[in-house]
């Protein structure tokens, strides 16, 4: 396996060299010898090949490089759906099992649905559950292909979530098209605005930004697990895409301002004594604290539970 791991290493760096000079003269001979190569999920997930050959295929404009990269990826999304080798021990299979079992994507029907579920209806909206347990022929995510664009901006959006959709290696484990899934992710943005103009881009933006958070990984992985579709994902609100930390976060100010609102309301001696200068009323209430020095008189605040008019004096 050393010698075979060190010939794809090399293929692969070969590969993302063109893909960077975006120059793709002798992609077909690399991938050739990877056809001959008799691959296995370990050495798929150590070598990162897959990430090689998919950037070879978004680059390359020959359509048979294109045609055997694709073909390429297809086959190593079913060694998902492998059982465990007889070489392996009990232990490595459990390891398999509960891979599989921890990575399996559902499938989705050939048009999305244009109802957005309530927030209940997601687990915790913002990604927090764990992908769903399918069958093991469930394992290979099938997306609905969006329709093609000639738009620039358009173009270049879907290229943009596609990257933030492999941000990390859990596309290569799941076995998602990152592509065609940042594609479907677009159209279903582009549906909603019917133009490119800045709520579109901005829709945009905020989809790749939360995808790419290193913080909420998990959000990344309920997209290609298919736990959150594509329009879904589309719809999702800053605050139902927010990471765990950042939505606890948010709860606790929340309640404090909430705590220090009631404070500020309920708290000090309640009086008819003073008459509010806005609003006139005498519904007040007031505290007194020693500003000053111990011989001074106290300063008096008043608040009044009207109007919320604040005053003092001494």
């Amino acid at each position: 396996m050393g010698k075979k791991e060190d010939d794809i290493i090399r293929i692969a760096k070969k590969m993302d060299k063109m893909a960077q000079k975006k120059n793709g003269s002798g992609a077909l001979d690399l991938l050739r010898e990877l056809k001959n190569v008799s691959m296995t999920l370990e050495l798929l997930q150590s070598t990162r090949i897959g990430m090689s050959v998919n950037a070879i295929r978004k680059q390359s404009t020959d359509e048979e490089v294109t045609s055997l990269a694709k073909a390429l990826i297809k086959s190593w999304k079913k060694l998902l759906d492998t059982p465990a080798g007889g070489d392996k021990s009990s232990e490595e299979k459990k390891e398999d099992e509960a891979s599989r079992s921890s990575s399996s994507p559902a499938h989705f029907t050939a048009t999305p649905s244009q109802d957005s579920p309530e927030p209940h209806e997601e687990s915790n909206s913002g990604g927090r559950s764990e992908p769903r347990n399918n069958s093991p022929n469930s394992l290979i995510t099938t997306y609905p292909q969006a329709p093609p664009t000639s738009d620039s901006v358009r173009t270049k959006c879907r290229e943009l979530l596609s990257a933030a959709l492999q941000a990390g290696d859990d596309y290569i484990t799941i076995g998602a098209d990152c592509d065609d899934l940042g594609a479907q992710i677009e159209q279903c943005i582009f549906q909603e605005h019917s133009n490119t103009d800045m709520k579109y881009k901005n829709r945009v933006r905020s989809r790749i930004a939360n995808l790419k958070d290193v913080k909420n990984p998990n959000l990344r992985r309920n997209v290609l697990c298919g736990n959150i579709i594509p329009n879904r994902m589309a719809r999702m609100t800053a605050e139902e895409m927010a990471s765990d930390e950042l939505k606890e976060m948010r709860k606790t100010l929340t309640k404090e301002a909430i705590r220090e609102h009631q404070m500020a309301r309920t708290s000090g001696t309640h009086t008819d004594l003073f008459s509010c200068g806005k609003c006139k009323k005498k519904k007040c209430t007031y505290t007194q604290v020693q500003t000053r020095s111990a011989d001074e008189p106290m300063t008096t605040f008043v608040f009044c539970t009207e109007c919320g008019n604040r005053w003092k004096f001494c």
